[in-house]
């Protein structure tokens, strides 16, 4: 009887000081937490993600109608146009208007190109600004309003290209049509920025 009471005061002391220690340990772990000089805060560190660039006009919206004013029927004005979120190693900027009419065939109203990093926005009736190529109306070298034969909806597109050096042309600005803009300035384009818009006759 006294070996086992022996075992059992043993075991009673074991489970007892087992016990401590688990408190301590929850004591200390806790304490540790509490402490303000050694809470550890862990955090998602966001990376800065720059702004998208974007074109846009003050005259119409994304996807809305191109008012008659800058179209043959109206005072063939150019449209007003400003750009955000330029690339950081932009040089300079070149802007295309296009319409596609249907598979294979593509109608280019405006080409301008070298517009110097300095300048975010284009006026209404812009001039002075940029070099002038091309357009598939007349082939002069100026803009050309949208005047599409027959009734309908037609769509636009105005592209700015962000530049990282200027275009790399052979020809004189006379010979400077869409496809010529596109292929000098196909390895230096750092991005691009659309602005669809339409118009019914």
């Amino acid at each position: 009887m006294r070996t086992i009471s022996k075992f059992f005061v043993i075991f009673l002391l074991l489970g007892l000081l087992s016990a401590c220690g688990t408190d301590n340990t929850a004591i200390n772990s806790s304490t540790i937490i509490s402490t303000p000089n050694l809470t550890i805060t862990s955090a998602t560190v966001t990376p800065q993600l720059s702004s998208p660039f974007v074109l846009k006009s003050s005259a119409v919206v994304e996807g809305g109608a191109l008012p008659k004013d800058f179209t043959c029927d109206g005072t063939s004005a150019t449209l007003p146009l400003s750009w955000s979120g330029v690339p950081s190693s932009t040089q300079e900027f070149a802007v295309i208007m296009h319409h596609i009419p249907g598979p294979g065939d593509t109608h280019w109203y405006w080409v301008l190109y070298n517009i110097p990093l300095t300048v975010i926005n284009l006026p209404r009736n812009v001039t002075g600004i940029g070099t002038l190529g091309n357009n598939s109306v007349n082939g002069k070298t100026e803009y050309a309003p949208p005047c599409s034969k027959g009734p309908g909806q037609k769509n636009y597109t105005y592209t700015i290209y962000a530049l990282s050096s200027s275009p790399r042309l052979t020809v004189p600005p006379a010979q400077v049509n869409r496809d010529a803009l596109l292929a000098a300035i196909q390895d230096n384009t750092l991005a691009s920025a659309a602005l669809n818009v339409s118009y019914s006759r």
